[in-house]
């Protein structure tokens, strides 16, 4: 109950302190604001570009490999640009040869004009693909149904939209059983998939998916990505063992000798995320240095306001003293002076991040989760005990004659 008392005492002197001085606190606690904000801008900003990524990976399947001319990690395109393409016999080759795969379908895409009784939608992402495909994609039906392997086969103009294209050519109808045009050509509405939203600003539900023979016979076959490729069971270890497997076959089938270099990408979502992690890493290391820089400046000039805070009121201190004061009570006082110094500044530092976080959310993604808050406010006290120990320890030694004679 003491302790307690003693707090409560110790925060109304510091505030009393603050409030006698408030422009000085300011001043003072700017170091700490910059600190705690640059630190802040760069956690949220890293962590909302990593959600983002991992949002986007998941519309793409997070237990698919995707196989193709291109390697997503790679930067390298004028050597890529110069591999082989991908042929669609690949595909019987390895259902026959892989033990790993549980489901495999091409993909073309291409964009294209959709219409719809003059309603005309340019830029729309027109996919190629197998009945399997959606084995390989999680993309989930908001209504309707997927094309069939018959479908498939003969070749039938079918397709499943995204919802921005059935909220945009049939507001307030379903779309199901309608026929739209892509390019030239009339396609029925057998399937309307779940919304998925944006990502880096960009809609990931603006497409129209049909079977991949249609997309050859109608759209002369243009721009076959590769493979996507789901394996038999979940999980990180079966996705592994996928992409060994692949790998030795597709060498083969590339008639690759042992020293060359693969002439295809296989590219996972885990691959794809540990370079951008690694990437990432240097931008969080730059900013908590930037960030703990600023917090030593601020550190440091806590710690000199401190001092001059002691100066001043060397007089209070050795009337404290005399009237009874322990040792540990003056330095308590001075301490919590510090830490409620650092602790406003961090709260400053937290909202001028949030501020800004949210005002470019709208072109940069940003995520701020209750902890990053939490931790920014509870160091900035950190810093504010540590540097604030030396002024109060030397309070707490002052003599008490000598602090009243300075009066």
């Amino acid at each position: 109950m003491r302790f307690l008392v003693d707090v409560f005492n110790g925060l109304r002197i510091a505030f009393g302190a603050l409030r006698a001085n408030k422009l000085r606190a300011g001043l003072t606690t700017l170091g700490i604001v910059i600190g705690v904000m640059t630190v802040i801008m760069m956690v949220v900003i890293v962590m909302g570009l990593n959600k983002a990524l991992k949002s986007q990976l998941d519309f793409l399947g997070a237990e698919t490999v995707f196989v193709s001319r291109w390697d997503w990690q790679s930067n390298n395109w004028r050597d890529m640009i110069k591999r082989p393409d991908m042929e669609l016999d690949y595909i019987d080759d390895l259902r026959a040869e892989s033990r790993e795969i549980e489901a495999i379908s091409p993909f073309f895409d291409q964009q294209m004009t959709v219409s719809y009784r003059g309603a005309q939608l340019s830029r729309i992402n027109i996919q190629g693909v197998s009945e399997e495909f959606f084995l390989t994609n999680p993309k989930e039906l908001a209504e309707g149904r997927v094309f069939t392997a018959q479908e498939v086969s003969r070749n039938a103009n079918v397709t499943v939209v995204g919802p921005d294209i059935a909220n945009q050519l049939f507001p307030d109808q379903s779309p199901i059983g309608k026929e739209i045009k892509i390019g030239a050509w009339n396609f029925e509405i057998i399937g309307v998939t779940t919304k998925y939203g944006k990502v880096f600003g960009q809609s990931w539900d603006n497409f129209c998916v049909i079977p991949y023979g249609v997309f050859q016979k109608r759209f002369a076959g243009q721009n076959f990505d590769g493979l996507t490729i789901v394996a038999k069971g979940r999980g990180e270890d079966r996705v592994e063992e996928l992409t060994w497997e692949v790998t030795g076959i597709m060498r083969r089938l590339r008639h690759l000798d042992p020293r060359e270099v693969n002439d295809f990408g296989i590219n996972t979502q885990s691959a794809i995320l540990e370079q951008f992690n690694s990437m990432t890493a240097g931008v969080y290391a730059g900013g908590i240095i930037i960030g703990f820089i600023s917090l030593i400046v601020g550190g440091i000039g806590i710690m000199n306001i401190m001092l001059v805070s002691v100066t001043e009121r060397t007089a209070e201190i050795g009337l404290r003293k005399a009237l009874g004061a322990k040792r540990w009570n003056i330095a308590w006082q001075f301490l919590i002076e510090s830490a409620v110094i650092c602790a406003i500044g961090g709260i400053v530092g937290v909202a001028l991040a949030a501020g800004v976080s949210q005002a470019i959310s709208s072109f940069l993604p940003t995520y701020m989760p209750l902890w990053v808050v939490l931790v920014g406010v509870i160091f900035s006290a950190v810093v504010g005990i540590f540097f604030g120990l030396y002024p109060s320890l030397k309070a707490a030694q002052l003599s008490p004659i000598e602090a009243l004679r300075s009066e």
